[in-house]
């Protein structure tokens, strides 16, 4: 599916911006129904429910998308009960079905009724449905953060990114399904962090993990490999869209300088590699290996360009 445009309401982006922080919630007697994932990756994932409901399933429009084989494509939907005291589980007709402490839900004759402390099980994956205050729900998300975040981008860290590239992977292989990914370098880096310091370098890595989670999809899986290089992963998209989506990361990125702060402004350019999955690609390495190499080509092309594998 194309990626969803940039909405035209959408602040314009600040470079010098890190991502939102969580704040406090000075009112800590409003529980909250939240799923905590158990098993499955990123582990220790805080999941709040929303009042119009979560759907879970391996297509990339799921709220908890779970690209896996064994997940339906649109496979359960959790919603808050009307009053409030409890979540109602519906089986959509998934193939493996969902599982409730150990016993499968019936589709039918209509949604089973959750309690606080039950545990739901979709395929590889298990989440703890909780109903807590805001001090627990900070509690759970700073050490699920501390875990799955690279603590200076926002973005995914580097071991979590590439399971869910492997993951992707595989889902795409056994269903023939469209996946690409992105490598992303920014340019001179070593030159920023030379000439300026490093907490320039470290304002401009800040700056471009805002830019990825504004302007990828929340289905998109984006991570920091290391340094200055990331990793965009894009179900369901072909090699002409995801080239498309880069192109608009190096745009977005070069458009707009890094303001430092002693007030100077230096611009930060990016070189993309782009990959689409073929039958000979064997794993997410594979894959990753042939966008490494179209990152090189953008680089000996003469950077600030993305670049699409053979």
């Amino acid at each position: 599916m194309p990626l969803d445009p940039t909405p035209p309401e959408l602040p314009s982006w600040d470079p010098a911006a890190a991502p939102d922080g969580l704040e406090l919630i000075e009112e800590f007697d409003m529980p909250e129904w939240v799923l905590i994932r158990y098993v499955g990756q990123p582990m220790g994932e805080f999941i709040p429910l929303p009042m119009e409901g979560l759907d879970l399933g391996r297509a990339p429009e799921n709220a908890l998308c779970l690209p896996e084989p064994e997940v339906s494509r649109h496979h359960a939907r959790l919603r808050i009960s009307e009053d409030l005291e409890a979540v109602e589980l519906r089986d959509l007709g998934s193939t493996n079905g969902v599982f409730v402490n150990g016993r499968r839900a019936e589709a039918d004759p209509g949604p089973v009724r959750l309690k606080a402390g039950d545990v739901v099980r979709v395929g590889a994956h298990a989440f703890k449905l909780k109903h807590m205050d805001a001090l627990e729900r900070r509690y759970h998300q700073d050490m699920a953060a501390r875990t799955t975040l690279d603590p200076l981008t926002g973005v995914s860290n580097r071991a979590t990114v590439l399971h869910q590239l492997e993951a992707h992977f595989e889902l795409a292989r056994r269903h023939h399904r469209s996946l690409s990914v992105i490598l992303v370098d920014l340019d001179w880096f070593k030159q920023v962090n030379d000439t300026y310091g490093h907490r320039a370098g470290d304002r401009a890595l800040e700056a471009f993990g805002t830019l990825l989670l504004r302007r990828l999809r929340g289905s998109d899986p984006v991570g920091r490999l290391g340094g200055d290089e990331f990793l965009v992963v894009l179900p369901e998209t072909s090699g002409m869209l995801a080239l498309t989506a880069a192109e608009d990361l190096r745009q977005a990125l070069a458009d707009q300088p890094l303001e430092l702060e002693d007030g100077q402004k230096i611009l930060i350019t990016c070189s993309l590699g782009v990959a689409e999955f073929k039958p000979g690609d064997t794993d997410g390495g594979t894959l990753l290996a042939r966008a490494d190499a179209a990152l090189y080509g953008a680089k000996a092309g003469g950077r600030n360009r993305a670049v699409p594998a053979p």
